[in-house]
């Protein structure tokens, strides 16, 4: 925190939100429990009725409680997903206003998933192999129905991040799949880029098998990258029409 400056003027919620999450922060108002009602919150701070709803509604969008109609707010422990998606919609916003972030967007998709091949690779048990081996299965399926085809990508590379062992990463994995779903749309119906993608998943799958974590991460980095070609040259030709 800045000691120089001036201070800077909050509002009465912010003081209300931030009081709150001091209290459950020190385990006074633990996950689970209910938040005091309204009132009570009203007299306990001296603010009225819209400082309280406004500082609740708050923490409501970062995830600290959940809000039902009727009852008073409950603390909750947000997961990684939950996290995750609540930036969503900001991230595909930007996206769509400023496009060069899209190439920011891809270089983090290969950088984080190479790694997570390779971790895979590493940790891999015969059960991770096998449930692999069942979400190529339900991607080749997906050929008669290309509209569940994307929906098979992500939960192959999903498997993959599950593997890896933190429970961080398939949620960055989704969420990268959500927010870039406009760029990746084009790559699984291009002309013969199913076939294509689901040889390339062959490859990362039988490295991870093997526990060859330098195959696994080159067979995931060469997939991704070809990718990225891939929708240059779809983006140009539909630039030149």
């Amino acid at each position: 925190m800045s000691t120089t400056g001036p201070i800077q003027k909050r509002k009465l919620y912010q003081e209300v939100r931030d009081r709150l999450m001091a209290r459950i922060e020190s385990g006074e108002i633990r996950p689970g429990e209910q938040l005091p009602p309204e009132r009570e919150l009203m007299d306990f701070y001296g603010v009225g009725r819209p400082a309280v709803r406004e500082a609740l509604q708050a923490m409501e969008r970062s995830g600290i409680v959940e809000i039902s109609h009727g009852e008073r707010a409950r603390v909750v422990v947000p997961t990684a997903d939950d996290l995750i998606r609540q930036i969503g919609s900001g991230a595909r916003h930007l996206l769509s206003m400023q496009p060069d972030t899209l190439e920011h967007l891809k270089d983090a998709r290969v950088f984080l998933e190479a790694g997570m091949a390779r971790m895979a690779a590493e940790r891999a048990t015969h059960e991770d192999v096998q449930a692999l081996e069942a979400r190529i299965a339900e991607h080749e399926a997906s050929l008669a129905e290309l509209d569940r085809f994307l929906d098979r990508d992500m939960a192959f590379h999903r498997e993959i991040a599950r593997i890896s062992g933190n429970p961080i990463f398939p949620a960055i994995v989704e969420a990268i799949f959500r927010w870039g779903s406009d760029y990746y749309q084009p790559l699984v119906r291009a002309p013969g880029a199913e076939q294509l993608t689901l040889a390339e998943h062959r490859r990362i799958v039988d490295a991870i098998a093997a526990h060859d974590g330098d195959a696994a991460e080159q067979a995931m980095r060469a997939h991704l990258l070809r990718s990225n070609t891939l929708y240059q040259r779809i983006a140009q030709q539909q630039s030149a029409n």
